[in-house]
């Protein structure tokens, strides 16, 4: 019988020689394509975590793993854990949230993130060590982050999974075939707001729940932020019969995207809810007014012949009064306002005494209502609530 130290001393030796047919099969993966190879990576992708931004992947395309090379935006990595740090959660393609432990290997893609109240980061020149920045499963460079989040979660490239021609797959191989431009789209309600947290998802879930219950087929999209599917999974439980975000376009994030490619993605997944036969979209807006693709998507001519008018959720009475000001003055029609500045009666008070717009909590909201009168009335909501 083996002593303790005789048992400790087996069991590094397994991982030692873990890690070497680890080595060995990645080196194999870069520059080898037979069969027994192939199938030892797909059983490898098999077993690691996936993330919700990878969700439309067909894993059976990848070939080999590429160790070198300048990863791009929505490129797919398969990573390991090094050390956990503010995401200790992975996002499943199903929604659930996994505990990750170093070690644990994840597919990932790469892609920059903006997020005031979390990380500023961006794709990284390099397979070098870099961080999981978003628990839907992205990978970056944290260049900034707030003074009260944790580092972030600290992972190391294990390759970039690429097809049998040896080039990197991408979200967007795996993206939704180009709607059929549609000439009777249904009302958009656009859901925008001052920044992050200050209400969007939760108004955005309640208005859903209002015209569901009205009768009425409601699409949920979400057309800028990072992938994650808490937007998606609130308007879905809310109501929604169809939920869509830039990530089943091929895109991980939308920071630093350019203004025509965010109105292409707006317009396809508006046009693609369309075709399935909903009767009215909400539609949100990632991030505040201040947030570069959110202004210029908001000031687009494209998207505002999109939208019918926008719901605007406020922190604070300063940033609703500030943000309908903002709306008036780039020509967008203001439904209504909501969000985190409607817990307070105070606040609601102090709105309704410097503007003349309804200030509806997500209560208000989900009426239907309240809902289908804020969507369909000629003046949208300014008497929303007492129509």
């Amino acid at each position: 019988m083996k002593t303790g130290a005789e048992q400790i001393g087996s069991r590094m030796k397994a991982v030692v020689a873990i890690s070497a047919a680890e080595a060995r099969l990645s080196e194999d993966c870069e520059v080898g394509r037979s069969s027994s190879v192939n199938a030892k990576l797909i059983a490898r992708l098999n077993k690691a975590r996936k993330s919700f931004a990878c969700r439309r992947i067909d894993f059976s395309a990848t070939d080999r793993l590429l160790r070198k090379g300048t990863p791009q935006a929505g490129d797919l990595l398969l990573a390991r854990v090094e050390t956990i740090g503010h995401h200790a959660k992975l996002e499943s393609p199903a929604g659930r949230r996994a505990t990750l432990y170093p070690g644990d290997e994840i597919i990932v893609a790469f892609g920059a993130r903006y997020a005031p109240d979390q990380f500023e980061a961006d794709v990284p020149p390099d397979l070098s060590p870099c961080e999981l920045v978003a628990s839907g499963g992205i990978a970056a460079r944290v260049l900034s982050r707030h003074s009260k989040t944790r580092r972030a979660t600290r992972i190391k490239p294990i390759g970039l999974l690429a097809d049998v021609r040896g080039k990197p797959l991408n979200l967007a191989d795996f993206a939704l075939p180009r709607p059929v431009p549609r000439g009777n789209r249904p009302i958009v309600v656009a859901i925008a707001g001052t920044s992050m947290n200050s209400g969007k998802t939760t108004s955005a879930a309640a208005l859903v729940h209002g015209l569901a219950r009205a009768g009425l087929r409601v699409a949920g999209i979400k057309v800028s932020g990072t992938g994650s599917g808490n937007d998606l999974w609130s308007m879905a439980d809310a109501g929604a019969e169809w939920v869509f975000d830039f990530t089943d376009l091929g895109y991980a994030t939308t920071a630093g995207l350019p203004i025509p490619s965010l109105e292409q993605v707006a317009t396809d997944l508006v046009d693609h809810v369309t075709g399935l036969g909903a009767d009215i979209v909400v539609l949100e807006v990632a991030d505040g007014l201040f947030q570069a693709e959110t202004s210029g998507l908001l000031q687009s001519a494209t998207f505002q012949r999109l939208v019918t008018g926008v719901l605007f959720a406020a922190s604070n009475s300063m940033g609703a009064v500030g943000g309908a000001d903002w709306l008036a003055r780039h020509n967008l029609s203001l439904l209504a306002l909501t969000g985190l500045v409607t817990a307070s009666p105070l606040a609601m008070r102090e709105v309704a005494a410097n503007i003349d717009s309804s200030v509806l909590t997500p209560d208000d909201l989900m009426d239907p209502h309240i809902a289908t009168n804020l969507c369909f009335s000629v003046g949208g909501g300014t008497n929303a609530r007492t129509a």
